[in-house]
């Protein structure tokens, strides 16, 4: 093998770490929260945390710009999109009822990479969401004032004109999320009764919309004359459509929340099927009016519903209805803001994010330094980045975690599960039916037929099928996407090709059905696995293609950036190096700075009792969310070694192995004799040397 190149097993043995699972400690019944939500709260909460934001902001973009009236076809997709999604979150949280979200159900079913990968688009989620909500914000609010303020701003600071940044900068937005941060970084809270106010005044907001919309409804706005039904045709609908995900992204509240419901197998999947039902009526009635009032090609994106009455003389509608698009808007941009630190501490108690971005503050209970500084890159990107832009990279990063979470249902249905009598008390999947046939085997009645795929280990073929399942369903949303606008494909070829790639899909889809799966009796399960997850993630790889090319651009460098910045406190090239040694990477921390998720998604810095540096191993690897994989040894609990000043003898190594309780001496490579300082830095172990030198000294006449 060539000098300097990893071998075949340090390879595997990097995927291996890559792909290492997390599993619950605590039984998921227990939690540290009080379950006081039920299925109403749930509901409530899920449309709150949805409802306006397409229907106020989307609405009059979407028509004028990409769909026309069939906007409400535009959201009827999208609306369909998300209900697959919604199914697919419903039985994560139902079998993992944890805070975390997506990002916690896959670092619980697909693997470590995949959950930091999700995590950190989540963040960026959160921040892009947030910066898109000031500027709808202000947009509204700069309307009610007949455009003064910023005609002011033009006047006084200048414009420009470069694609996919604002006109001019928006301080107004800026200083709403300043605000919004600084708020929640003194400790303030949103109360329930106030978050319910805010709620019910919206949504009869919007059934007077509804109503009063029909009211002075003219089909004639519809007809031939003003542009037709769907203006801009089918793609014209299907771009609505990718951008119209942006108003339903807040159903994942509901699953966010699920550690506080009294019953979450149950609540959990029926309010997120609610909750996504309700707004998709309310965006698709509302769409309706809107562009049976006026004519579609006379509408102000910038505040389509009001702009609607008032072109019709109504301005006193017009006024109530900005004031239920206010009440939406702040609703929504709260949860943003302290949905944030949440993600930051369950990245930061696993060792993927920094530390000090999670630190709690005693005082106000929640992670300062986090919140400002990305309360700043809020304000940054409100203030530059045109508003176009913000909606469809949020709209990528949604349409993205929703197929890893449609992935991650495929993944767990064929995957074996530990028999119930040796299962892990932690585990997060149900209690599954015992069969003949375990999971992720050839199906018994089909064995005569497919031989070739019987001789496969469990979980081979499925593994593969799904590889080939996602690939071909890439192909496939190319294809229709770009074969005949872009490529320029000759017929037979774009039929060759669509064919090709469809008998694929189908093929891989069969043979997932081919295989057994698991069945849980006292949980939600999506219904028709695979067919479910994987017309959820052909969906979404197909709206995905249809956002524009800056939108991916943007999404590639936050990607970029995520893998460039330290992994585990060290780097993924760090992974590949230790992968080499035998060592495995990023394992726990035994030191004592652990940190776990308090009940606002904060976190506490405080060592949890008997974590400290003399005590036993009950640290990040022992705490209530352990991460799997590698039997614990030296190079864990000597894991900030630098190096030895002088030898330690046998005996002095025999109490350090019985003291912190990391296994026998074999596992660590260690035989008896003096163990030197280049030995110790071979296995990985970083530290200061004198302390590792003054154990030895008090432990070295014990033995």
């Amino acid at each position: 093998m060539a000098p300097g190149l990893p071998s075949t097993a340090s390879v595997a043995r990097f995927c291996q770490k890559l792909n290492r699972l997390k599993t619950l400690e605590e039984p998921t019944t227990e939690t540290s929260l009080r379950r006081h939500l039920t299925t109403l709260d749930l509901i409530l909460l899920g449309v709150g945390a949805t409802v306006g934001l397409g229907l106020y902001m989307l609405t009059g973009t979407v028509a004028k710009e990409m769909a026309g009236p069939a906007v409400l076809v535009s959201f009827g997709v999208a609306a369909m999109a998300s209900l697959l999604a919604a199914l697919c979150y419903a039985e994560l949280a139902a079998r993992v009822p944890r805070k975390g979200s997506s990002y916690l159900f896959t670092y619980v079913f697909m693997g470590e990479l995949w959950a930091f990968l999700v995590g950190w688009i989540l963040l960026i989620q959160c921040i892009v969401g947030a910066a898109a909500m000031a500027r709808f914000w202000s947009s509204y609010l700069d309307a009610i004032f007949s455009r003064s303020i910023s005609s002011f701003t033009k006047a006084h600071v200048g414009t420009w004109q470069v694609p996919y940044l604002a006109q001019y900068p928006d301080f107004l937005a800026a200083g709403i999320l300043l605000l919004a941060s600084a708020f929640v970084s003194c400790g303030g809270r949103v109360s329930s009764w106030l978050s319910h106010t805010f709620l019910a005044i919206s949504l009869a907001i919007i059934l007077f919309i509804i109503i009063l919309g029909f009211v002075l409804a003219h089909p004639h706005n519809w007809s031939a004359e003003e542009g037709g039904f769907a203006p801009f045709g089918f793609s014209g609908i299907m771009a609505g459509a990718a951008t119209c995900i942006y108003g339903f992204v807040g159903f994942v509240a509901v699953a966010v929340s699920s550690e506080e419901a009294q019953n979450p197998k149950r609540s959990v999947p029926m309010a997120l099927a609610i909750s996504v039902t309700l707004v998709a009526a309310a965006n698709i009635l509302a769409s309706t009016v809107l562009t049976l009032m006026v004519p579609w090609h006379s509408l102000d994106p910038d505040w389509a519903l009001p702009d609607a009455f008032h072109q019709r003389g109504y301005s006193w509608a017009a006024f109530i209805v900005v004031a239920g698009a206010i009440c939406a808007m702040n609703t929504v941009l709260l949860r943003y803001i302290f949905f944030l630190p949440h993600i930051i501490s369950a990245m930061a108690a696993d060792g993927l994010f920094f530390q000090v971005f999670a630190h709690v503050y005693s005082r106000m209970k929640v992670p300062v330094v986090g919140i400002l500084v990305f309360g700043f890159l809020m304000a940054f990107l409100a203030l530059l980045v045109e508003l176009e832009a913000l909606v469809q990279f949020r709209c990528i990063c949604a349409l993205l975690t929703y197929t890893f979470v449609a992935t991650s249902i495929i993944m767990l249905r064929f995957r074996k599960s530990p028999p119930a009598s040796s299962q892990d008390p932690g585990s997060p999947l149900g209690t599954e039916q015992t069969s003949a046939s375990e999971p992720g085997q050839l199906q018994p009645a089909l064995r005569p037929y497919l031989r070739f795929l019987d001789g496969c280990r469990p979980g081979a073929a499925v593994a593969w099928a799904l590889g080939v399942l996602v690939s071909s369903a890439i192909t496939l949303d190319c294809v229709l996407v770009f074969g005949d606008s872009v490529l320029h494909l000759p017929p037979w070829s774009y039929t060759l090709l669509l064919l090709l790639s469809s008998a694929t899909f189908l093929l891989s889809l069969l043979v997932l059905g081919a295989h057994q799966q698991q069945h849980c009796q006292d949980t939600f399960q999506v219904p028709m696995v695979p067919l479910t997850p994987a017309l959820s993630i052909l969906l979404n790889i197909f709206l995905m293609l249809q956002l524009s090319y800056v939108a991916w651009l943007s999404f590639s460098i936050w990607l970029l950036i995520g893998f460039c910045r330290p992994y585990r406190n060290h780097g993924v090239f760090w992974l590949r190096h230790q992968a080499e040694q035998g060592e495995p990477a990023g394992t726990a921390r035994a030191d004592g700075h652990t940190w776990q998720p308090g009940r606002d998604g904060a976190s506490h810095a405080n060592p949890q009792p008997g974590t400290g540096p003399g005590a036993r191993l009950h640290g990040a690897a022992c705490q209530s969310m352990r991460t799997t994989g590698g039997l614990l040894t030296v190079p864990h609990i000597l894991w900030r070694l630098e190096g030895l000043a002088a030898p330690l003898s046998g005996a002095a190594q025999l109490q350090v192995l019985l003291i912190v309780g990391c296994g026998t001496l074999p596992q660590c490579g260690l035989t008896g004799g003096a163990m030197s300082a280049p030995r110790i830095r071979t296995l990985g172990c970083r530290s200061r040397a004198h302390e590792l030198n003054h154990l030895a000294t008090e432990l070295a006449p014990k033995g």
